[in-house]
């Protein structure tokens, strides 16, 4: 063996440990589908007619309103003319066939504390509910509920939720693929294993594939952002899930109230959240772990003054989360509804055409007026394939399938 083959032995052995642990860490972005947004509804406001009510609100907003032409016109982000009004029939379309893409049962603050019997009862509504509308086929493509956090006076509460419901929909019709379960207010590595291990009780119980049970880690607290030895706890968190953290949505308020800022000026595009859901964003880097921007407490509804600013600020923060790679928000009214969509499909028919061309030339290895490389056609794939799954971008539109796209988006 030559001295440079040993070296390359030696390499390979002093690599092969992280090598492993990098592959098993970053395994890359998912090529599922993530929802545009979150709808959280408060468990004692939620039934089986509460995502055709959406719906309906959400048109009679816009009617109400001038229709979808004036929307458009107040978020100013498309020029009149055709494109506009395609964008306009495409969210009245959306409103109608899948108005939330992921809905969450709220049992944590759009609930409260109303007593053991309350919540078990408002539980199982929520299971009914779920489960008659599964039996119709009308599921959202994401469905779950946000439980109570696992700080010492909420834990037990918050545990026997997670477990009633995680039970009850198994056992009365089956759990969804899309289930999202939602862990709020994390302050503590702990609290993650925690979760592991009331999931893992919970898949032998009912006789699950181990790992079926996946959760979100909601990022409301300073803690979890900077931890007591001066370093980010979310790497460390997403670690302790053990593969099992799908998600980290930014909860806008609690963060902002827990740094001291005035009520007034809690917003989404705070410097405090920029400066989280930075840290957030590097920390989810690479690990599959998708993440969620906030909400926004204006809503859209009285005197039409009122509801064109509110839907300008909507669209406003939803194209800035957009831009910098927060492709999911929270929703918190219908009339938000359809802020979002026509937000989210300009933003992605807007950047058609360019990403369509600039793909195309790198896949036939054409010279054109851009050199990209191999990452940024991942991204491309990603933007096209995200317009797709939300409706703003049909097949017909682009000269590529869904699967070649998707195939991208693993691509080393």
């Amino acid at each position: 063996m030559s001295a440079g083959e040993a070296a390359l032995a030696r390499v390979e052995a002093l690599l092969a440990g992280p090598d492993a642990q990098l592959a098993e860490r970053y395994p890359g972005a998912p090529a599922t589908r993530q929802p545009v947004h979150s709808v959280y509804v408060p468990a004692h406001r939620f039934d089986a007619a509460t995502i055709t009510d959406w719906g309906s609100a959400a048109l009679d907003a816009l009617d109400r309103a001038g229709g979808a032409a004036h929307l458009l016109e107040v978020h100013g982000l498309v020029p009149p003319g055709e494109e506009r009004d395609r964008i306009g029939e495409l969210v009245v379309a959306k409103l109608r066939r899948e108005p939330i893409e992921d809905l969450r049962v709220d049992l944590e603050d759009g609930f409260g504390d109303v007593g053991d019997e309350a919540e078990d009862a408002a539980v199982d509504a929520a299971v009914a509910a779920l489960a008659d509308l599964d039996g119709d086929g009308a599921l959202p493509p994401f469905v779950g509920i946000r439980f109570k956090c696992f700080e010492p006076p909420t834990r037990a509460r918050g545990i026997r939720t997670l477990q009633r419901f995680v039970t009850g929909l198994h056992d009365r019709a089956r759990l969804p693929e899309g289930l999202v379960l939602t862990l709020p207010k994390v302050t503590s590595v702990a609290q993650v294993e925690a979760m592991v291990l009331l999931l893992e009780a919970l898949e032998s119980d009912l006789a699950l594939e181990p790992g079926r049970l996946g959760f979100e880690i909601q990022v409301e607290t300073p803690q979890s952002v900077l931890g007591p030895d001066g370093t980010s706890l979310l790497p460390a968190m997403i670690t302790a899930g053990r593969g099992r953290v799908t998600g980290m949505p930014y909860g806008t308020y609690d963060y902002s109230a827990s740094l001291g800022i005035a009520a007034g000026d809690q917003s989404m595009e705070h410097p405090a959240a920029d400066h989280a859901k930075a840290v957030m964003q590097v920390a989810a880097a690479g690990t599959g772990v998708r993440l969620s921007d906030g909400s926004t407490n204006v809503l859209p509804v009285g005197e039409p003054a009122a509801v064109d600013a509110a839907w300008a600020l909507h669209g406003r923060l939803v194209t800035r989360s957009l831009r910098r790679g927060f492709y999911q928000g929270w929703d918190l009214h219908p009339a938000q509804l359809p802020s979002r969509f026509a937000a989210t499909y300009a933003y992605f028919r807007t950047g058609l055409g360019d990403v369509v061309r600039r793909l195309e030339a790198y896949l036939e290895r054409r010279d054109g007026d851009v050199m990209d490389e191999p990452a940024t056609a991942r991204a491309m794939a990603s933007f096209l394939v995200r317009g797709l799954d939300c409706g703003a971008v049909h097949d017909d539109e682009i000269p590529f399938d869904a699967a070649r796209l998707r195939s991208l988006l693993t691509a080393r």
